[in-house]
């Protein structure tokens, strides 16, 4: 019994470590190839580690615009997907209605909806209304495909929150306007913290909406420079490649990092309605 018991926990362990190794190579390729001058597909050691990759790419035209593209349009997008999220979640979280249940599964069921199947009519709409190759036409767009996710997450999140603090303070005079947003949203800032970074990241790495809606060469996102690292006749240039891929995940590990702890400390909500 024992035997078969040590027998399976170590191949879920080998396998654990399988998993770790498929993650763990492209990440140690990324690294070494930003500094080898003549980096390749393989991952191996330089022979002689350089910044030089670092330094080609670290220009306003590859890095410094892009990356502000990316800023302005994601930063934007996530706002506004956050703030209509939390609109919407809160009546459905709170009052039951006869079309919540139905409202709920259609939200659900848009966001197993691939944008790819939706990009030719809203390309369409977009140059019917002249929102095509603008930086707001692009962020509603892209806060729009992400709000059913947000606004599914955000109920669930609100959900936690005990409703009796809202009724004392519905008590006092507190309009409901107040009421989410000094009682509800300040008590689930850990749920709030995850809508906000999940928005941000998916928005982050999307390189079909904006590669589709924006035209315009200064006002491309990251997400869609990265072409720069891209010769004719399938010539990579994979070492810059790997350095710029470097810089582009930086703000999202930074945002991770700082607000890390703030995940770690939950719900702390049991003791709050005692008394």
């Amino acid at each position: 019994m024992r035997g078969g018991r040590a027998r399976r926990r170590l191949a879920a362990d080998a396998a654990l470590l399988a998993v770790a190794v498929a993650f763990a190579i492209p990440l140690a390729w990324l690294v070494l190839s930003s500094l080898d001058a003549h980096a390749t597909l393989r991952v191996r050691l330089p022979e002689s580690p350089t910044s030089e990759n670092f330094s080609a790419v670290l220009t306003d035209d590859i890095t410094f615009t892009p990356m502000l593209n990316s800023l302005l349009l994601c930063g934007g997008a996530t706002l506004v997907t956050v703030v209509c999220a939390a609109l919407a979640a809160y009546p459905l979280s709170r009052f039951r209605a006869r079309f919540s249940r139905p409202y709920l599964l259609t939200v659900l069921f848009s966001t197993c909806l691939p944008i790819t199947a939706i990009m030719v009519p809203v390309y369409g709409l977009f140059v019917r209304v002249d929102l095509i190759d603008t930086m707001y036409g692009t962020a509603l767009f892209l806060a729009t495909a992400q709000l059913p996710f947000a606004i599914w997450l955000m109920k669930n999140f609100m959900d936690g929150v005990p409703t009796a603090l809202e009724e004392a303070a519905w008590t006092d005079g507190a309009s409901w306007t107040q009421t989410l947003l000094r009682i509800v949203l300040p008590l689930m800032g850990p749920g709030l913290t995850v809508v906000t970074i999940y928005t941000f990241i998916m928005m982050w790495g999307n390189f079909f909406v904006p590669f589709m809606l924006l035209l315009s060469p200064e006002q491309l996102p990251a997400s869609v420079s990265v072409f720069t690292f891209f010769g004719n006749e399938g010539s990579v240039a994979f070492g810059q490649l790997a350095a710029f891929s470097i810089l582009y995940s930086t703000p999202v590990i930074l945002l991770y990092l700082l607000i890390a702890k703030r995940l770690g400390g939950g719900f702390a909500l049991g003791g709050a309605v005692k008394g």
